[in-house]
């Protein structure tokens, strides 16, 4: 494999030509550098006029390796060949550098340039290329790669130390200015003592003094800026990314440059590229890929444009108990979550995932706008944020199992779209149920992630070791102990008249995130009722099931068949304007309870308004089908007067059609036991189920309401 590397621009704020002197001052040897032993001039040439300055030389290194490996090589020292070419007209020098000594094994090449700034013509630019290519090392193959790759980054940030030496050196000494190159007709008429061409040294030529101001005197722009578009500066990067190795630089150098060159249009944010790096350790490749993906991802959904076009609902304003506050003690963007008081299953049943991601992503597409004006506020780079999460009020009800699946989902895309955005998770007041929510969540977070978790249970988090050590004593919120007001909602329970069916849409223009959700919706019809498949291969299998009555009373019931049902769609025995395309019937009009199939749950009658959660341990395979069918009065003898609840019902099946929206899943029998689904509520039929999973002598059901 070859190993590639590319450096950023460093900026010398000194003239090209006081530049080229110093560099001149390596060679024949350079005790600044330990590893360069030495030089001698093989071949050297000048054009007629001088401007063009050819210098090829024999470089002797000194190899840092273990002995033993420098034993089985047979050699000491390493040659390399030195090719400089400097034109004074256009202020330019190029280096062109490859390996003498077992070129037939290993292939080194190195490019250099010097040029002059394109916006300030008193500075120099310094660029870097290489490649390695180890074809055969008598099986050390990887070890000299890492060698090499080590000795060589380590000799790259010295090399314009060594340079910078030699400036002030040559400073120090009074020579603060050498001409620039001029015409042999020119040089004629400013005389004899400036008719050398300034790639001689200072020494040489007599040409230095001191009649300019001393470079590097002006002030510097008040910011870094790249010198060329396309191009990153050291500064820059050392400014608004931060402290980058060399091989590091070189990554995010690369992958900036294929981007351009593969990418139409607008690319990522220099930040956002190197989020990408760290979450794939700088493995270029890999970080390539996802970036794509996520490049790909973002131009399919618009995401770019949803600060502008994204508008939280109102009920999601009220609800979702979530909000920037001020900053931390590094400078990092602060977001409060009070996820204790948040109704997670009821925001996903009145809005939901959709609703709830795009929100999710505009809080992080916010977050990095904030990291770029703090990046600019206090002058040092920051490119994460804080995230402040209060379990105050967390109990079983937040382990709902499909609120947990819509969380999983959520942090999926934000893992493989934000990476390394988040600087550090704060979780307080964590209460005695939350290791079952981290341990059902953490297997989907990243490693680097999980690692800026800290977790406070109690009042651990007041103190010294708590909150103050992040967070400053006057930005706490007043809710945790502090003196700083915080306007983030405090939440409560989403009213079910909120809760939303499939055929209700929230009315936005924006793409679908998601095409599919975890609640899907029904109607139920007086004399076509909604009915679901459910293949079983193997008994002591659990389904469990997850429905609210938004309109209407229906009967929810459990057959078992061993033959496969043929799924059709009915429509209503009286005209309907909403149709009943998400009705369907499996249950053949011709087929007899008792014969083609059997009940296995007793009829349940759900009213309007109710939320039903539920779970059935299968004994048999073969085919289960969930249905729910229009509650209608039952028939009374002429002696008792009707219910009151039959004559409601009765009046209110007028209608003709039920809704309902619902969640199921089938869950192997051995992981049921303390499953998400057995954590609904602490009182939930689910955890009584979940004790009782493994026996197999008859078949267990349970449901829990919630009026």
């Amino acid at each position: 494999m070859v190993q590639k590397y590319q450096s950023p621009v460093r900026v010398y704020k000194y003239p090209f030509e006081l530049v080229m002197a110093a560099y001149e001052k390596r060679f024949p040897t350079c005790p600044e550098i330990p590893v360069f032993l030495g030089s001698e001039i093989l071949h050297e040439s000048r054009s007629e006029d001088g401007a063009i300055h050819v210098i090829e030389r024999s470089c002797k290194l000194n190899v840092d390796a273990p002995r033993l490996l420098k034993k089985i090589a047979g050699v000491e020292h390493v040659f390399f060949i030195q090719r400089n070419t400097v034109n004074w007209r256009e202020r330019t020098l190029r280096i062109e550098a490859h390996n003498e000594t077992f070129a037939n094994r290993v292939v080194v090449r190195e490019t250099c340039s010097y040029s002059v700034h394109p916006e300030n013509e008193d500075w120099t630019c310094f660029e870097q290329s290489a490649s390695l290519d180890i074809k055969s090392f008598f099986g050390f193959e990887s070890t000299v790669e890492k060698i090499a790759m080590k000795q060589y980054t380590s000799n790259i940030k010295r090399g314009k130390e060594v340079i910078e030496h030699y400036l002030k050196e040559l400073i120090s000494q009074g020579i603060t200015f050498i001409p620039r190159w001029s015409p042999p007709a020119a040089e004629e008429e400013r005389g004899p003592a400036l008719a050398r061409a300034p790639g001689a040294t200072p020494q040489e030529s007599g040409a230095a003094g001191t009649s300019r101001d001393p470079p590097g005197s002006p002030c510097p722009p008040p910011e870094p800026a790249s010198p060329d578009g396309d191009k990153l500066d050291s500064d820059y990067i050392e400014r608004y990314l931060g402290q980058l190795t060399p091989l590091q630089e070189s990554c995010l150098i690369r992958l900036r440059q294929w981007l351009q060159e593969t990418h139409k249009g607008k690319i990522p944010k220099d930040e956002h590229i190197l989020r990408f790096l760290r979450a794939r350790d700088f493995n270029i490749d890999k970080a390539r890929e996802m970036l794509c993906q996520s490049l790909a991802w973002r131009k399919q959904y618009q995401v770019d444009l949803i600060l502008q076009s994204w508008r939280p609902p109102a009920l999601l304003q009220e609800y979702y108990t979530g909000g920037w506050h001020y900053q931390d003690k590094d400078g990092r963007p602060l977001y409060i979550l009070r996820l204790g008081q948040m109704d997670t299953k009821g925001l996903v049943k009145a809005l939901g995932e959709e609703s709830l991601l795009r929100h999710v992503l505009s809080i992080n597409e916010e977050g990095q706008k904030r990291c770029e004006e703090n990046t600019n506020i206090f002058g040092r780079p920051i490119t994460s944020w804080t995230c402040l999460v209060d379990l105050e009020g967390l109990n079983m009800r937040h382990l709902w199992r499909p609120g947990v699946k819509a969380l999983l989902r959520i942090i999926e895309v934000v893992e493989d779209n934000y990476p390394e955005t988040l600087g550090r998770l704060l979780i307080v007041r964590a209460p005695r149920v939350f290791p079952v929510l981290w341990t059902l969540v953490s297997p989907f977070i990243n490693e680097n992630t999980r690692q800026k978790f800290l977790i406070y249970s109690g009042n651990n988090y007041q103190g010294s070791g708590g909150l103050v050590d992040y967070v400053d004593k006057d930005v706490i919120p007043d809710f945790l102990g502090g003196d700083c007001m915080c306007t983030v909602s405090e939440g409560g329970l989403v009213p079910k008249s909120l809760y939303q069916s499939e055929d209700e849409p929230e009315n936005s223009d924006h793409i679908r995130l998601w095409t599919e959700t975890i609640y899907h919706s029904a109607s139920v019809l007086r004399g076509a009722p909604h009915e679901i498949l459910v293949e079983i291969l193997e008994g002591e299998s659990v389904i469990t099931w997850d429905f609210d009555i938004l309109k209407g009373d229906v009967v929810f019931s459990l057959f078992h068949s061993k033959r496969a049902p043929e799924p059709s769609h009915k429509e209503a025995t009286a005209p309907s304007p909403c149709g009943a395309g998400d009705n369907v019937q499996l249950i053949d009009k011709s087929w007899v309870l008792g014969v083609d199939y059997s009940r296995v749950e007793s009829p349940l009658v759900c009213r309007e308004g109710e939320s039903i959660q539920g779970s059935h341990v299968t004994r048999w395979p073969g085919f289960y089908i969930l249905q729910w069918r229009m509650h209608g009065p039952l028939p009374c003898s002429s002696s008792s007067l009707p219910r009151v609840d039959d004559v409601l019902a009765s009046l209110q099946g007028s209608s003709h059609k039920c809704k309902l929206i619902y969640y199921y899943e089938v869950l192997a029998s051995k992981d049921f036991r303390g499953s998400m689904s057995s954590l609904e509520s602490c009182t939930s039929g689910f955890s009584q189920l979940s004790g009782v999973t493994t026996s197999s002598s008859q078949s267990q059901s349970s449901s829990h309401l919630s009026r």
